[in-house]
């Protein structure tokens, strides 16, 4: 037992010493191979921090270029999509294209309806749905061509047939289209599903202008009695047509017509002649209220409005954001003397009158660039001559003139004849810029001793006042277009006591009657112009009217609409001839710049 107890102790005093030594050598180890080398450490740790610096830095460095160079390749370009929302004053109330007359209307007309030609972004007229045309040697008879496979926004297709029943239903006495009397004695047929001609009973060297209205369904108008075409609900209410947009929704707010307001949504359609529109959506906001269009617009609801005939009071202190656009108008502004009135039946007082007008001082007070409008023709257009413009701002040539006529100054410097002063009134629709023309003209008048008397009416009422002719004087702006033909606004045969007409001086001249026919019947240019030549040589002397200047259609936005254009436009609704082409979101595009 004690034996074993002593063999015992002696092994583990053996084991003891080999776990001194072991951890001896272990401290050995330790202190030689660790702590020995720990300033070796100490570089290669620099060295590693030194090399993890670097490609941080390098890393940095090549990212920061990258950004450059992302930036250098790529440019903000405008992208297809987003919602336009433009607005409108007025009210909607016929968008078929026959009977569209409003601003609202013809505008809503001009998006979901396409004609046979369009105007293109240097105002020349060329194809939309037509491929072209051609006419006979005799200036009688014109073929249009379509292009194939058009279709209407619900998919059936769009032939001749179409283009048919839309001219004779205008011609249709029944259907009350407003184009009715414009369409009288020309015979349209159709030749085949691509070709449609037109036979006038005389030349008519302006025809092919007229070829731009929007054409309608035959499959879904045809259907309908002619004398409930007018009343259809086609025309307020899902309209099918053909041209870039189509009729999605609309909704109806107010309770009033003098609170009222519609919305209507439209989509781009995808086969649209031109090429589908980039726009996502087009919102056309029709406001009856002005401060309703204004607020709206104030509160960032709409993109742009339209209608108005000057920058707002209300958005004048955000002038510096809005993108103001004045788009000149192939119009004149002129003051239309009613021949048969008492006193401007005299042919001494209206030349009078327009030797003592200013129209370049008024101009000069507008605010937005123009061209003074001198003739019946505008500046530039086919037989315009400088040599028959009128002569204006020369007082004192007025003042010997009348005097020769037997005016003289009565009391409170007012001009007198055979007891009667030389008074009338001027009568004009109540906007800004009216009100401010008509100041104008009543002071140079005034100067010479003639009491203008103006009166200033809304819309609606100075539209019947017009149609009636009743007034001595209108301030008014005519649509005149490209082509020269003015007929329907100086030609004797325009105005008849029993109707309305557009010959709004009842201006009638032999000499010049017989020059607007000759001129709108040659198809020759050359010979057109010589043949206008006498009708302003009438026209300059007889002073049926004083021209102004050529009137803006003002369209405002609060961002750059991109592929828009400024042109010059012939209406306002073609505003739109190239709306397909509008974009209004961007984004980063990469440049494919090596």
């Amino acid at each position: 037992m004690n034996r074993r107890y002593k063999k015992t102790q002696k092994s583990f005093l053996r084991r003891q010493k080999q776990v001194k030594t072991i951890s001896h050598n272990a401290t050995e180890t330790i202190d030689r191979m660790l702590l020995g080398r720990f300033g070796r450490l100490t570089l290669v740790k620099r060295f590693v921090i030194s090399w993890l610096v670097f490609w941080l830095l390098l890393v940095l460095i090549t990212s920061v270029q990258l950004i450059n160079l992302s930036g250098y390749y790529q440019t903000l370009e405008p992208v297809p999509g987003g919602i336009y929302s433009e607005g409108m004053l007025g009210t909607m109330s016929n968008v078929n294209p026959i009977y569209a007359t409003s601003p609202v209307d013809t505008s809503l007309a001009h998006l979901i309806f396409a004609g046979l030609f369009r105007y293109n972004s240097q105002n020349q007229l060329v194809g939309c749905l037509a491929s072209g045309y051609s006419v006979n040697k005799a200036g009688t008879t014109y073929l249009v061509n379509l292009k194939p496979g058009l279709t209407w926004q619900d998919g059936k297709p769009l032939t001749a047939a179409d283009v048919v029943f839309t001219f004779k239903t205008i011609q249709n006495p029944n259907a009350q289209s407003p184009l009715f009397s414009s369409w009288q004695n020309i015979k349209v047929a159709e030749v085949n599903s691509l070709s449609v001609s037109f036979s006038l009973p005389n030349p008519l060297a302006s025809f092919p202008y007229s070829l731009t209205l929007g054409i309608i369904p035959q499959h879904i108008l045809g259907r309908l009695p002619s004398q409930d075409l007018r009343s259809a609900g086609f025309n307020t209410y899902n309209p099918v047509g053909a041209g870039p947009f189509y009729w999605h929704a609309i909704q109806v707010n107010g309770n009033t017509p003098e609170n009222a307001s519609e919305q209507i949504a439209l989509l781009p359609f995808r086969h649209y002649v031109l090429g589908q529109p980039k726009l996502g959506e087009f919102i056309f906001n029709a406001y009856a209220n002005k401060t309703q269009l204004i607020n709206a617009f104030s509160a960032d609801q709409l993109t742009a409005l339209a209608g108005l005939n000057s920058v707002p009071a209300a958005l004048s202190s955000d002038h510096q954001s809005l993108m103001v656009q004045s788009r000149l108008l192939t119009a004149g502004d002129y003051v239309f003397f009613r021949t048969q009135a008492p006193i401007l039946s005299d042919k001494a007082v209206r030349q009078a009158l327009v030797l003592a007008a200013n129209p370049a001082a008024i101009i000069a007070k507008l605010g937005y660039p123009t061209l003074p409008v001198k003739e019946p023709l505008l500046i530039g257009q086919l037989a315009f001559n400088p040599k028959y413009a009128q002569v204006t701002d020369q007082p004192d040539r007025a003042v010997k003139l009348l005097a020769a006529d037997g005016w003289k100054k009565g009391s409170g410097g007012w001009l007198v004849k055979n007891n009667t002063r030389l008074q009338f009134n001027l009568v004009a629709s109540n906007t800004p810029e009216n009100r401010l023309v008509g100041s104008m003209l009543k002071a140079q008048w005034r100067a010479i001793g003639v009491d203008l008397v103006t009166i200033y009416e809304t819309p609606s009422t100075y539209t019947t006042t017009l149609q009636d002719h009743n007034y001595d004087s209108t301030l008014n702006g005519i649509s005149i277009g490209i082509d020269p033909d003015v007929f329907v606004y100086w030609d004797g045969s325009q105005y008849d006591p029993r109707s309305s007409g557009l010959n709004f001086s009842e201006y009638n001249s032999t000499v010049a009657s017989q020059a607007l026919e000759a001129g709108r019947t040659r198809l020759n240019p050359a010979l057109r112009i010589i043949k206008y030549q006498p009708f302003l040589a009438a026209w300059q002397s007889d002073a049926p009217a004083l021209g102004l200047f050529q009137p803006r259609f003002l369209y405002i936005s609060r961002q750059h609409i991109y592929g828009m254009g400024s042109q010059v436009i012939n209406s306002p609704s073609d505003r739109f001839d190239n709306v397909q082409n509008w974009e209004v979101l961007t984004a980063n595009v990469t440049d494919p710049r090596p």
